[in-house]
């Protein structure tokens, strides 16, 4: 079911850089990043209430987790600067390129408290395809 999820995932993601690019181009890099928060907002807003969901006070929480609000506001607008000038499909195959970058050097090296997970050198040719694949997408 996860797995189903995570594909959905993609699927929901790319439709999202194209409303929130269309929108960005429409009125604005930070407008509608400011405007994708707030929607967002009242969205989570609602199912925490459909749910009855409280929202408590969590304080032994270390205060630098929360910094993922922030890196989610840098995410929708490089995304809506970036879908401007290279699309949608670039601009997601970067994006998924750089995660994956990211989260091979994460796992490997337990980074943010995330255990240890070693890097295999079969997963080499894995990233090479996907850089070979990007950079001819770059070029054609």
């Amino acid at each position: 079911m996860y797995k189903l999820y995570s594909g959905l995932i993609g699927v929901l993601i790319a439709i999202m850089l194209v409303f929130n690019g269309v929108l960005a181009s429409n009125i604005g890099n930070y407008s509608s990043t400011v405007i994708i928060h707030i929607i967002g907002l009242i969205g989570i807003s609602f199912v925490l209430i459909i749910n009855k969901t409280k929202f408590n006070s969590y304080k032994d929480i270390p205060i630098h987790l929360y910094s993922a609000g922030a890196i989610g506001v840098f995410t929708v607008l490089f995304n809506n600067i970036s879908f401007n000038h290279l699309g949608v499909s670039l601009t997601l195959a970067l994006g998924l390129l750089g995660q994956s970058f990211a989260s091979v050097v994460i796992d490997h090296y337990g980074l943010l408290g995330m255990k240890v997970v070693k890097f295999k050198k079969d997963k080499i040719l894995g990233l090479i395809l996907i850089s070979l694949g990007i950079v001819i997408m770059n070029l054609y």
